[in-house]
């Protein structure tokens, strides 16, 4: 396999866990109805909520056990980028208001409107947020796992948030990772670890090189 397109077709992958992680999410209850589910699933919503910046390091790894690693920054609301390792061109990057995918060994900036974007209801809290999250049954009380799809839009694919129990965390869960599933059934996890919350991060980390021309965006 092409190793650029191979960091390409992860990178990609990645765009849509970006826009759940990024998003201050709402989710519904569809089954189990039990009250520790519908806990669960508000302590998963209230985390995600909680967390005002976050940098943390990932790994990111393919169907194939190709990996790539770097650095995830957050802030809300609605900031994030991956910042890949030495040697893998790509980053991806949103301001708030835009989602941009950067492929430096190309020269290719690929952009998408928030509002426009497949999970955009996720990201934009001036749309209405129609999706439902689902508690996935896990090995563990001290891991919760949340499913999130659109069923009117299969074509979305499915996001799958795992969280684990940590009293030091926002909100009490400390999101360790998640794995997309697009409408081709090509599946990539993100896997996070040292995360640190509350730091610092000035909104210019959420700008690139373009390499299209010269100077900074």
């Amino acid at each position: 396999m092409n190793p650029m397109k191979s960091f390409r077709s992860l990178a990609s992958a990645a765009v849509s866990a970006a826009l759940v992680v990024s998003a201050p999410l709402a989710l519904g209850t569809a089954a189990p109805a039990a009250a520790q589910a519908q806990s669960d699933l508000d302590s998963a919503v209230t985390a995600l909520r909680a967390i005002s910046t976050m940098r943390a390091d990932f790994v990111q790894s393919d169907t194939r056990g190709k990996q790539v690693r770097g650095v995830l920054t957050l802030k809300r609301p609605g900031k994030i980028r991956f910042q890949y390792e030495k040697g893998v061109p790509i980053l991806i990057v949103s301001d708030g208001s835009a989602l941009t995918f950067v492929d430096y060994s190309v020269r290719q900036v690929q952009r998408w409107p928030i509002k426009n974007s497949p999970l955009g209801a996720l990201l934009d809290p001036n749309r209405d947020v129609a999706k439902f999250g689902r508690l996935v049954p896990t090995p563990s009380p001290n891991v919760v796992s949340i499913e999130v799809r659109d069923k009117r839009h299969p074509e979305y694919g499915v996001i799958t948030l795992v969280f684990v129990r940590k009293p030091g965390a926002p909100g009490g869960l400390e999101l360790s990772s998640w794995a997309s599933l697009d409408s081709q059934n090509a599946r990539t996890v993100i896997s996070l670890s040292n995360q640190q919350y509350g730091v610092a991060v000035a909104d210019n980390a959420f700008r690139f090189n373009d390499p299209r021309q010269t100077g900074r965006r």
